[in-house]
């Protein structure tokens, strides 16, 4: 290790790119050291035993992905720890939240402590992980949401895979009082979809939004403020579809974060459905154009906190079956961040606004420690990226287990040129140096819990 120009002990160095400071842009060399940022810097002004030439790139804070369901345990053939945060860190991805609907599902603090010790040496990003919210475990929210490593609570208001599930209001009632950190809700009203499951047409993936609508979708979304205003507890709704939702969720600003996905930015059912059939399956689903637009209209008028991947994959075996046999959901973690530079490069949003949905939008929200901006003594986490690289999104860039992606073939303009997560190079020009080194996320409640218990 090299001692740098002002005296100090510096491991990396990230020189000659034009950093995102919060600020905005600034032309400056950023120096890591022990797993945090040590310094930023006047370009040249010093030296370290690891230097990346950045020159042309933009140096963003690490990105961070809230939502994705990496499968394990009990669903590894379609996904797992290891295979996912791959994908994460060669997508930009430097941290993520991921879901309890596994197999078993993580709803008690023995399945969390199990997902820690199998992400430990295996997760090539950081990570916290979900506590499903269930009828049984209802009394015991209020502890588990505190534990180390725990992102909080997810509520499924709607059946999507697995078999978590809280659909009446009496059981919402009894999670939103037990506990006091933000809820992430899975909003679709599950008497509605029951009573239109008839609706679903053998064969014919287009009729999931219709079975799925967008009444399903407003309903839930209106209990689920009713609930949280009562309770008094903050909520965070996940996947939001339609302009309804978003045009009620501006008035509940107090109460409720909100979420949106790539693939409802980027998708539209009157192309998708024909083109990618049963791969474009989701809950909650594509839908239209005009849907489409309408959450981009929100999302420019500040409604949106955050844009999650909901990274949801299933095997193209499973995806082949027949609708509504096939499962909904799709792989998206690794293309998070490309296809909204690619949104960012047409116009739709500035990378200001990109860097608070991925970056600072998640720490504010979830109270994280030392992530989502770039300032000495944070976290070294960074996101490197080519604005202007022009590319196509090939199946063999893929990292996930699943092996396919809605957005092969896609062009794509701006492209992860590395990933670095505390200090350490995971990825960079589409290699994995090192070994997979991933830590759980720190909060402020669970490090307060932690310190309750000293």
């Amino acid at each position: 290790m090299e001692r740098g120009a002002r005296g100090e002990d510096f491991e990396l160095i990230l020189r000659g790119g034009r950093v995102w400071l919060p600020g905005g842009l600034a032309d400056a060399d950023v120096a890591a050291a022990g797993g945090r940022i040590a310094a930023i810097l006047p370009p040249g002004a010093a030296a370290a035993a690891e230097e990346r030439d950045c020159r042309g790139l933009v140096i963003l804070p690490g990105c961070i992905d809230t939502q994705v369901h990496f499968r394990e345990p009990g669903l590894e053939h379609k996904e797992d720890l290891e295979s996912g945060s791959r994908a994460a860190v060669m997508g930009g991805i430097t941290a993520v939240f991921e879901m309890p609907n596994t197999s078993p599902p993580t709803d008690t603090a023995e399945a969390l402590s199990d997902k820690l010790a199998r992400a430990q040496g295996r997760m090539w990003c950081d990570h916290a992980f979900y506590v499903g919210a269930t009828a049984g475990n209802v009394d015991r929210l209020a502890e588990l949401e505190r534990l180390p490593g725990c992102c909080g609570v997810k509520l499924f208001m709607g059946a999507s895979t697995g078999n978590l599930l809280v659909p009446d209001d009496e059981t919402l009632a009894r999670v939103l009082a037990s506990g006091r950190r933000r809820v992430a809700i899975h909003a679709e009203d599950e008497p509605r979809m029951q009573a239109r499951a008839g609706l679903r047409v053998a064969g014919d993936p287009s009729s999931h939004p219709v079975w799925r609508d967008d009444e399903s979708a407003l309903l839930a979304t209106r209990r689920a403020i009713a609930a949280a205003r009562a309770a008094g507890r903050r909520v965070h709704i996940l996947h939001v579809t339609t302009p309804g939702e978003l045009a009620f969720l501006k008035d509940h600003r107090a109460i409720a974060s909100v979420e949106v996905t790539p693939q409802h930015l980027t998708l539209a059912g009157e192309e998708a459905y024909p083109r990618l059939g049963t791969l474009a399956q989701m809950n909650p689903p594509v839908r239209s154009a005009a849907h489409r637009e309408g959450l981009w209209h929100w999302l420019s008028q500040g409604v949106v906190d955050v844009i999650g991947s909901d990274h949801a994959p299933h095997t193209g075996a499973e995806k082949a079956r027949p609708y509504p046999e096939s499962p909904s959901g799709m792989p998206g973690v690794q293309t998070l961040v490309p296809l909204m530079l690619t949104h960012v490069a047409a116009g739709r949003l500035s990378l200001g606004r990109l860097v608070d949905l991925l970056c600072e939008g998640p720490r504010r929200l979830f109270g994280l420690l030392g992530k989502g901006r770039i300032a000495a003594g944070e976290d070294a986490d960074f996101t490197i990226v080519d604005p202007a690289a022009r590319w196509r999104i090939e199946p063999g860039w893929l990292e996930s287990r699943c092996g396919w992606s809605p957005f092969e073939g896609m062009e794509m303009v701006g492209r992860p040129v590395g990933t670095i997560v505390r200090g350490q190079v995971v990825m960079w020009e589409g290699q994995r140096p090192g070994t997979p080194g991933g830590q759980p996320l720190r909060f402020e409640d669970t490090v307060a819990g932690e310190e309750d218990k000293t």
